[in-house]
């Protein structure tokens, strides 16, 4: 399907679901999006980016891609026939991340060191597709490029099943980036925040040797060391602040 325009559904359009869905909708494909509030709430948004509103269920009928792009609270509250419709062979990319005590309530499974994107699949019977979860909105809204740039910045995608691997490392590449395999979905620990290779704008390179360097157990000991280094950044710290911060946890660590 490389190149071809797609009937996507967006769940969630917050910072990466909405860029995602108003990137996509002008790359030509056919995007429905959607939230927990009905689809007239996002229509005003919908309308501006030429894309359809929908609630959650109208967002993956007949949907050749969904895109999750919701709190991992949230995953819980999805209907369990959400996905009952869609196709065997459209991927579900799973955009999320797990900020504990920050953000989301803790969970157990995920403390106990499962994959986030593991325990969204156990939550939706269905595969996913890890993708977009280590790239800062801004980024991913202001610094995609055309392939063989010197400066294009790389977004890892791990998932178990080839065939949808490579259908999402191509929308990633439409949209201006390098796509990195970051392996299967047990290995996506590796793209997790506090990760070597979360958030940093690295190349496909840097980001190969990134999800390599990343060590078992290790991230949610950083990740605390990067909320407190971002809260000593200021009330308004630049993209440029953000990323060397993120890098350098890693290497003064």
């Amino acid at each position: 399907m490389k190149g071809a325009h797609m009937k996507i559904g967006i769940i969630g359009i917050g910072s990466i679901g909405g860029t995602l869905a108003r990137k996509l909708s002008e790359s030509g494909h056919e995007v429905r999006v959607a939230n927990s509030k009905g689809a007239e709430a996002v229509r005003p948004f919908a309308d501006e980016i030429g894309a359809i509103p929908a609630n959650a269920h109208g967002a993956v009928k007949g949907a050749e891609l969904v895109i999750l792009s919701i709190p991992l609270a949230a995953v819980v509250e999805l209907p369990k026939d959400l996905f009952d419709a869609l196709g065997a062979n459209a991927p579900i990319i799973d955009t999320g991340n797990y900020y504990p005590d920050v953000r989301d309530p803790r969970i157990a499974e995920i403390d106990d060191g499962k994959a986030e994107s593991v325990w969204v699949s156990e939550q939706i019977g269905r595969p996913v597709i890890k993708a977009f979860n280590n790239i800062l909105a801004h980024s991913l809204t202001e610094l995609g490029r055309p392939p063989g740039s010197p400066d294009r910045i790389a977004v890892a995608v791990a998932g178990d099943d080839a065939q949808s691997k490579t259908l999402v490392m191509d929308i990633v590449s439409q949209i201006g980036f390098d796509p990195v395999d970051g392996g299967s979905l047990s290995e996506s620990w590796r793209q997790q925040p506090g990760t070597p290779g979360y958030c940093c704008d690295y190349d496909a390179k840097a980001m190969r040797n990134a999800l390599e360097q990343a060590v078992p157990g290790k991230a949610p000991r950083v990740l605390q060391e990067v909320f407190s280094r971002f809260g000593q950044l200021g009330p308004n710290p630049s993209h440029a602040d953000i990323i060397n911060m993120n890098r350098s946890v890693h290497s003064d660590d």
